[in-house]
């Protein structure tokens, strides 16, 4: 783990010589395992730091389910995650997710469900304008979804309107801050074949993108291959 700036190694790939005849996984598949959940974990209670330092005083309420969050007083949640599912939903966000919560951190998390149909959808931007704590994590196909990057637009737009008391803490999951910046082809070919579909969206996303990315936060890396 590194923050932003820095560059550690971090291999967090499957060998590929396991397969599904493999009798029982390889001690190397064990010690990946264990490096990344260290990683989530690290992470996670940094957060929490962050979370229990910028409390208030005063016990919060949760509300109760069904309840409207806009009508409800402070933030539904204190964390927001922000994931491309198929990159990191069963590794790295499940890790630092359940880290999270076992430190008492109030977190969203949506289900491979939550974005079908325009109602859900709604639900998922409320969640974002009722947290306090955004953590987008920047993987290979994260702006080839146009669900995390509208998400991402929202989480620098509640940022911005929330008089300091919103943040953004990004991770840089095997993908480089240049790649954020749109300086190399990943997310900037991404874009070009959103542009079609979502033209009115598209250079809010790009705004997004590089406003992110000026801001610290950390870099995880695999090994070069």
């Amino acid at each position: 783990m590194a923050f932003y700036g820095e560059r550690r190694p971090l291999d967090c790939s499957i060998p590929h010589e396991l397969t599904c005849e493999t009798p029982c996984p390889s001690l190397k598949l064990y010690f990946l395992i264990g490096i990344l959940s260290l990683s989530a974990l690290s992470i996670a209670l940094l957060v929490y730091v962050y979370v229990l330092l910028s409390r208030p005083s005063k016990k919060r309420e949760v509300p109760a389910k069904g309840t409207n969050s806009r009508e409800s007083v402070g933030p539904s949640y204190e964390v927001f995650l922000s994931f491309h599912g198929r990159d990191t939903r069963h590794g790295f966000t499940d890790f630092l997710y359940r880290g999270m919560v076992e430190t008492g951190i109030l977190v969203f998390r949506d289900n491979e469900s939550l974005h079908v149909g325009q109602k859900i959808g709604d639900e998922l931007l409320q969640a974002i304008q009722n947290s306090k704590i955004y953590i987008p994590i920047f993987s290979e196909n994260y702006a080839s979804s146009h669900w995390c990057l509208r998400e991402l637009a929202y989480m620098v737009e509640c940022t911005s309107k929330s008089n300091g008391n919103k943040e953004i803490l990004p991770i840089f999951f095997d993908v480089e801050p240049d790649d954020v910046k749109l300086k190399t082809n990943l997310y900037s070919e991404a874009l070009l074949k959103h542009q079609k579909k979502f033209c009115t969206e598209v250079e809010s996303w790009k705004k997004a993108l590089v406003n992110v990315d000026k801001i610290k936060g950390w870099n995880l890396q695999k090994n070069e291959r």
